[in-house]
């Protein structure tokens, strides 16, 4: 079995016709489907049957997905968050999203859909209970690959799974610089990296959150990648 076979998925969408699709390629996946078209009948869906994963609709008729995402993930903390969201959505829509796990701009494809849920499962449901490990140090960082946290200086770090599965591959390659394509097939799991700026958000949601303990640690080599100072 897969690491997301079986997983349940929350889909929240007004627009029925989105929904159908989102809803017919889940499952043609093997993906179990939960579907709500309000925040309210997320939040009574989630409640009861307490889902893997959550695809998030921004704009929803009777309040606004992050808000919701906030509140399931207060909730449910494992859960994995991902937000469909305008291509044009403004600066601070996409920048709010910061503690998902991932974001799909609309047109989609629905492939990419697909994708991005069976990777996001596959970082934050590992099929098997992993043994204990030494924990991963670099500088003043230091990560436990047994409860995946994070600590600079001693200090706790709160990552979602995406930016601590993206600091664990900058840790793992050292000083070196990775190239952006590395990053999407190593952390996104995309088979084929097309033009996309979900590298240099997640960089910038993990620059805030380290430089705020100490010193700026990640390096970028326009062009090329990230890697650590």
């Amino acid at each position: 079995m897969t690491a997301h076979e079986g997983a349940t998925v929350l889909v929240v969408e007004d627009e029925p016709s989105i929904a159908d699709v989102l809803s017919i390629a889940l499952r043609y996946h093997r993906f179990e489907v939960m579907t709500a078209g309000t925040v309210r009948q997320a939040l009574t869906l989630a409640e009861r049957t307490r889902p893997d994963a959550a695809l998030l609709d921004v704009m929803l008729p009777d309040g606004d997905g992050r808000a919701l995402g906030r509140e399931l993930r207060v909730k449910q903390p494992d859960l994995a968050l991902v937000f469909l969201t305008a291509r044009d959505a403004p600066t601070e829509i996409v920048g709010a999203l910061s503690f998902g796990d991932d974001y799909i701009t609309k047109p989609f494809n629905i492939d990419e859909v697909i994708a991005r849920i069976t990777a996001v499962l596959r970082r934050t449901r590992p099929a098997d209970v992993l043994p204990e490990r030494p924990p991963l140090r670099y500088g003043d960082l230091e990560l436990d690959e047994t409860t995946y946290s994070v600590h600079r200086a001693g200090r706790t770090v709160e990552l979602t799974p995406t930016e601590y599965a993206l600091l664990r591959f900058l840790v793992r390659n050292g000083g070196r610089i990775v190239p952006k394509e590395q990053l999407l097939r190593h952390v996104w799991q995309y088979e084929h990296p097309a033009e996309s700026t979900v590298v240099e958000t997640y960089i910038s949601y993990l620059r805030r959150k380290l430089d705020a303990l100490g010193a700026p640690v990640i390096t970028t080599r326009r062009g090329v990648g990230y890697g650590l100072a």
